[in-house]
């Protein structure tokens, strides 16, 4: 498929996003799996370490959502988020569903020795062994908290295929660059590889965007439309859960409804309301003896 990409960019790599969204919000609102409307902030990475195109999307995901009505927060199990299984095989089959699609609207061009897949029944053909392949969905928590993936995406974010500091020589009209054989293991997955000069230019325009397309998008309740009330309504219910029993129930729901003035914007958390004035009435100062406060 990625072949096929190569030749339809922006057609495949926004059914890429597509798919994977879809795949993640509709596993984790099941009830028998999180029961809940996750968000999704996702990067997409069309390179191998060598260069070599291998388009795929890197998935940032809280851990939980909102439930299904909205009234509270569903955190996952330690540990666990959702079946990679579960995912790979809705992925494979929206994916390929979708492609299908795409093919049948006459979305997809191809050139050179894949002319041949612009006819419908060869296309069909193509794909069938695809539909019994193992498609892989790999999922983990973070190393070190949150902090280290707001680190980790600053610096990710924006690269480009290779950084400089692979780079070791230009010599003889070769490239050198270091890269890692992930079919190795650790130790000896660090390599280095030389390329000749224009075929090394070759393998890295062809990670050059379409003209307008976004790399980064966000999904479900990350989506750029909701997520500053979400995200407001998820940090209140996060809060009530941190307080005491018997603060809950001195009226936590006026405290976190939208239109409350009692949640605190620097530490996030409800203000509890320790005294109550009538309108154009002033508390009275402490009694006095001779003009001079007790």
């Amino acid at each position: 498929i990625a072949e096929l990409a190569y030749q339809n960019k922006t057609e495949i790599y926004h059914l890429l996003f597509r798919a994977a969204a879809e795949t993640l919000l509709t596993i984790a609102a099941d009830p028998k799996r999180l029961g809940a409307q996750i968000g999704a902030l996702m990067v997409l990475h069309t390179w191998g370490s060598a260069l070599t195109h291998h388009p795929h999307v890197h998935c940032v995901i809280p851990g939980g959502g909102l439930s299904l009505d909205g009234k509270r927060w569903v955190s996952c199990r330690p540990g666990f988020f959702l079946p990679v299984r579960v995912l790979s095989r809705l992925f494979r089959r929206l994916f390929l569903t979708k492609l299908k699609q795409l093919h049948l609207n006459q979305q997809l061009k191809f050139y050179g020795h894949l002319k041949v897949l612009n006819q419908h029944d060869t296309f069909d053909e193509m794909l069938q062994p695809l539909q019994k392949k193992e498609w892989v969905v790999y999922a983990k928590a973070p190393f070190s908290g949150p902090c280290a993936v707001l680190e980790y995406l600053s610096r990710y974010t924006h690269r480009v295929a290779i950084s400089n500091h692979r780079l070791l020589s230009l010599e003889n009209d070769r490239v050198i660059f270091r890269w890692k054989d992930y079919r190795e293991e650790d130790a000896k997955r660090q390599k280095t590889m030389s390329l000749e000069a224009g075929e090394f230019m070759r393998r890295f325009l062809q990670h050059v965007l379409p003209k307008g397309f976004h790399r980064i998008r966000q999904y479900g309740m990350l989506s750029n439309s909701k997520r500053k009330d979400v995200l407001l309504r998820v940090r209140q219910l996060m809060a009530e859960d941190l307080l005491p029993d018997k603060e809950k129930m001195v009226s936590v729901e006026k405290s976190i409804s939208n239109d409350s003035p009692f949640f605190c914007p620097r530490c996030l958390k409800p203000m509890r309301i320790i005294s109550e004035f009538e309108p154009n009435h002033y508390s009275r100062g402490p009694p006095s003896i001779g003009g001079i406060a007790a």
